[in-house]
């Protein structure tokens, strides 16, 4: 299913693999890159599966042997899976390019999207994402991450935010190398289940944010 708001068309690609997605994210940019399509983002979920960016350390990864993928994202290691829904903007920047402000764009749109369901979250000084912030239930804790690359003007990678996802999966990684915060879900924060059925229509709607 896709649904175009704004110039920007959203793709419901369901549940992929992560190589799977990773191959559509390159030929959707080289097409968006030669100007043979419009901005474009994919909205899914993945298998279960850890993805380590750029700046991942050794003793970021799972101490057990379990799988990891290296990407070419900025930011270091992450967990994707069931009842997360992960979006990949596949959108040229306007010159010149500022990736800081798209990053910044891509938080507020997920601010509002957490705002809709009645969750209150925001930005962290100096750590990218969307944060739950801390209160007597915890110190701060993510609720959506971003991780991008930009080629050729155009970005790859992009944004998942935890729905109702199984948070003992970060447990076994240092998610985004912060070892002094939690993650969390819309789920666990609001005390009642949100799916990523829930969620998708709300991101759809809100995609235009991200445009400059």
């Amino acid at each position: 299913m896709t649904t175009t708001t704004s110039g920007l068309t959203a793709v419901r690609a369901g549940v992929l693999d992560y190589e799977a997605a990773w191959e559509e994210q390159r030929r959707l940019h080289e097409s968006v890159a030669a100007g043979e399509r419009g901005d474009t983002v994919l909205l899914l979920e993945h298998h279960s599966v850890y993805t380590a960016g750029k700046r991942t350390e050794p003793w970021d990864r799972p101490m057990d042997g379990t799988p990891v993928i290296d990407v070419d994202r900025g930011g270091k290691i992450t967990w994707h899976g069931p009842g997360q829904l992960v979006g990949y903007p596949i959108v040229r920047l306007p010159d010149p390019v500022d990736v800081v402000a798209y990053v910044r764009r891509t938080e507020q749109m997920l601010i509002d999207v957490c705002a809709e369901f009645g969750l209150t979250a925001g930005r962290v000084e100096g750590r990218s994402g969307v944060w739950v912030p801390e209160d007597d239930r915890g110190p701060a804790r993510k609720v959506a991450a971003i991780g991008i690359r930009v080629a050729r003007g155009v970005t790859l990678h992009g944004f998942s935010i935890n729905c109702d996802c199984d948070l003992a999966y970060f447990d076994r990684i240092v998610p985004c190398g912060i070892r002094d915060a939690g993650v969390t879900s819309l789920t666990a924060e609001l005390g009642r289940r949100v799916t990523v059925a829930d969620v998708l229509p709300v991101v759809e709607r809100r995609l235009p944010t991200l445009l400059a």
